[in-house]
């Protein structure tokens, strides 16, 4: 079996901006709820898909804000949108999908966190995170744990990591640390570009063991010295930037393999909010189910 972990904010998101606006009855903008729906309902008629979990940020804000004052915040978010948040989340559980609503941690802590747990459950071939955030991309484990872009069909197992960022996964966070990662607010280190981070932590994997002299780095990279003088005066914070893009495995998920099975929609829900967002018609996608 597989098991289809769902990045319910990314496809929130997605929707917002790839789907038309829309109000409901009462005036309320949920353009983005049906786009979400659609597309829960795109993935639930996949045979494939036989056991899912769906995680959201609740609230944008984590405990990552507490460590570093420039991570992402709320701040600047459309009202609109962020009044869908709950939204999304009880469609979710209409459609009968294991949700998880992200509060202290984000929703890619509890992804990753189900990840591991279910990547070496008997019985799962595999676990397809579905979402294309590179900061997923740590998860990957082989072709046992993959990321998988829905809207471009793009999955990358372990191999597909490394041709795409040049390291392995369990370099990912060191990667964002140095790049930096403007959409959670992680400036990374000033002249660390993708080819020559990705270059440097091929050889090394992570900072800590990146030698302190670039003479001693044996890779051939632009601005070698600068780059070097640069992390040696910062390697605190680069440290600090490696946490915030850590994703934590201990996110306080209870559920066991069984209860990830897919049994089908909580239809009287279901209609319910399908009614609520003045989309009676896309009960008629949800036949099957």
């Amino acid at each position: 079996m597989k098991v289809h972990l769902v990045d319910g904010t990314y496809e929130l998101f997605r929707a917002w901006f790839g789907a038309p606006e829309a109000t409901s009855p009462s005036g309320m903008e949920v353009g983005a709820t049906r786009g979400f729906l659609r597309s829960m309902a795109a993935l639930l008629r996949d045979s494939e898909v036989t056991h899912v979990g769906c995680a959201f940020d609740h609230t944008v804000e984590s405990f990552r804000n507490d460590l570093f004052d420039g991570y992402k915040t709320g701040e600047d978010l459309d009202p609109a949108l962020y009044g869908q948040f709950s939204l999304a989340e009880r469609a979710s559980q209409a459609l009968g999908i294991v949700t998880w609503p992200m509060v202290e941690f984000e929703a890619d802590d509890a992804l990753a966190t189900a990840a591991a747990r279910f990547g070496d459950a008997p019985g799962v071939e595999q676990v397809v995170i579905c979402s294309p955030d590179k900061d997923l991309c740590q998860c990957v484990r082989g072709s046992r744990v993959v990321t998988l872009d829905r809207r471009r069909k793009i999955l990358l197992d372990e191999r597909g990591v490394e041709e795409k960022f040049g390291l392995l996964p369990d370099s990912i966070p060191d990667y964002l640390a140095l790049v930096g990662d403007s959409a959670d607010g992680i400036p990374g280190i000033p002249r660390w570009g993708a080819k020559s981070t990705a270059a440097v932590l091929a050889k090394f994997g992570h900072l800590e063991d990146i030698p302190i002299d670039h003479e001693a780095w044996g890779v051939k990279v632009r601005g070698a010295a600068v780059l070097s003088k640069n992390l040696n005066a910062m390697r605190d914070e680069a440290r600090l930037y490696r946490e915030l893009a850590t994703l934590r495995l201990d996110v306080p998920i209870g559920e066991s393999l069984d209860d990830m099975k897919w049994r089908g929609p909580d239809r009287p829900a279901l209609e319910a909010l399908c009614e609520e967002v003045g989309e009676t018609r896309l009960l008629t996608r949800f036949e099957r189910l």
